[in-house]
């Protein structure tokens, strides 16, 4: 009778706080746009399932049909706030206390605590440490190795050229990121390029699809429930099991390559208060992970693999997706095309096909810069960004509670037509004198903004430009006869759903 009894009042409480909490949500809800959800799946049956370019284009149809902020629930009382207004980013960017969203948690079994996921002291201590290893002086010398790696991918399009057949620029470009972060980053080479059918890149792919498929599945508030009954968590589990063998095999081949350093008389030691540091220092981002301590304690191998995986991933996916995409509007714009050919020519001079590219040269290409930022607004490579307030927030006239998750959606915010007009157009000449446009910090975020912004844009400028520059100096970049039929899909990284189809013709 007592046990009756007690259940009974486990079942009022548990009816009465729900009631509460959705009564509270209700009224939250009135002061965002969003379709009227299912009383019990909220917003999720509006999503197509299993369609993930299908998933990204009713994301942003949402704004397009109820406003740019918007409330969104799904099961039961979850629930979370889209903003794409400037104010609510800023709010949000500048809270004092956020961490990274929910969604973030269903990366974590692939990629840990590393600098993408970690909050509080851990994260301060990771990016402080991390930091220097992006700073201009040291990536000076990284041009060296994205010269390099360029030019084998500039040899591996060559099959390609004056053939008057479309391929997909992504894979290839793919594979040159994989090797040049590898080789830059990680001081291990793995001659990716030579291998089109690298497991790496297929299974990053595939994790991120996965990840995406979870977040919009009507389990996902039950992440214990979802890790041992869907099918598509048993192919995650084999995922990350290859995924964590790869970093482990490239963390390793260093270890052995800086013990042998040492033992032949080289230095690999890593001193913060050094004179002249970053021209001083050769030690690449892993070089630093085995050799940092913290409290006098060195990283353990999981912290460093957590690192190295969230770098492998980052330093690859988004940088294919930034190139790829670039080639994609030249191709579809010759007359861009055009001038930014010129300025190459006009820049480097004569040998403008093989002269060494670095980062000092770089600063000369203008028009090359407005480009990649123009590319960067249509087709932002993180598309997405989510925090999770720790404290209270005013947004839109009311107050959304502590613990609510808050998505920032940049590829809606970067089609602003009070901002962008005619936003659809690419239009590189929108960045051409930026000291006269109207645009606000919280208008232009390729790269997210406030204290959690990307550590490592520098370098990914960096490397888009160098490619871009040698890709144009050896082939005019021609659209594939499928082009128009490209559907964008986001699940971790912006990218085609299927290719992006170009031809190439080799300059005279």
């Amino acid at each position: 009778m007592i046990l009756f009894l007690v259940l009974i009042v486990v079942i009022v409480y548990t009816t009465h706080n729900f009631a509460r909490q959705r009564k509270q949500l209700r009224h939250i809800a009135k002061h965002f746009g969003g379709a009227r959800p299912h009383w019990l799946l909220g917003n999720l049956l509006e999503f197509p399932a299993n369609d993930i370019p299908g998933i990204f284009e009713k994301m942003v149809q949402n704004h397009v049909d109820y406003g740019k902020d918007l409330f969104n629930w799904g099961l039961l009382n979850d629930h979370m706030v889209i903003v794409s207004s400037a104010e609510n980013v800023e709010k949000v960017a500048m809270a004092k206390k956020t961490q990274k969203s929910g969604f973030y948690e269903f990366i974590e079994l692939w990629l840990g605590q590393g600098l993408l996921i970690s909050k509080g002291e851990k994260w301060f201590q990771r990016r402080k440490i991390i930091t220097p290893t992006f700073h201009f002086k040291i990536l000076e010398n990284f041009a060296e190795v994205f010269n390099r790696e360029v030019d084998v991918l500039v040899e591996n399009l060559r099959q390609h050229a004056n053939s008057g057949r479309e391929f997909d620029i992504y894979e290839p470009v793919s594979l040159y990121a994989l090797d040049s972060i590898c080789a830059t980053s990680m001081g291990v080479n793995i001659n990716a390029q030579h291998d089109p059918t690298n497991q790496y890149v297929r299974d990053v792919k595939r994790m991120s699809e996965l990840i995406l498929l979870r977040i919009f599945h009507v389990l996902a508030s039950f992440p214990q429930v979802y890790w041992y009954l869907m099918p598509h968590a048993w192919e995650q589990r084999k995922l990350i099991g290859r995924l964590h063998a790869f970093t482990d095999a490239v963390i390793q081949r260093r270890r052995k390559q800086l013990l042998s350093s040492k033992q032949t008389g080289g230095t690999v030691s890593f001193d913060m208060n050094e004179e002249n540091l970053y021209s001083k220092r050769k030690e690449t981002f892993l070089d630093l992970l085995l050799s940092v301590t913290i409290d006098g304690q060195p990283l353990s191998d999981l912290d460093i693999r957590e690192e190295v995986d969230t770098f492998m991933f980052e330093g690859h996916d988004t940088t294919t997706s930034g190139i790829s995409f670039t080639l994609y509007q030249l191709a579809k714009h010759p007359d861009i095309q055009e001038r930014l050919f010129q300025e190459i020519i006009d820049t480097l001079g004569p040998d403008y096909r093989t002269v060494p590219l670095t980062y000092s040269t770089l600063q000369n290409f203008k028009y090359l810069d407005m480009v990649v930022k123009e590319s960067l607004r249509l087709l932002p490579p993180v598309s997405i960004i989510g925090r999770r307030l720790v404290e209270d927030l005013e947004l839109n006239g009311v107050t959304v509670p502590a613990g609510t998750d808050i998505t920032i959606q940049i590829y809606v915010i970067h089609r602003n037509p009070e901002v962008f007009p005619d936003p659809e157009r690419f239009d590189p000449e929108r960045f051409a004198d930026e000291s006269t446009q109207r645009r606000g910090p919280y208008d232009y975020i390729p790269f997210s903004i406030g204290s959690r912004n990307c550590i490592g844009q520098r370098f990914a400028l960096m490397e888009m430009k160098i490619t871009l520059v040698r890709l144009l100096a050896n082939y005019q970049i021609l659209p594939g006869d499928t082009m128009s039929q490209v559907r964008l899909k986001t699940d971790l990284v912006l990218r085609p759903d299927k290719t992006i189809p170009i031809k190439i013709r080799g300059r005279k």
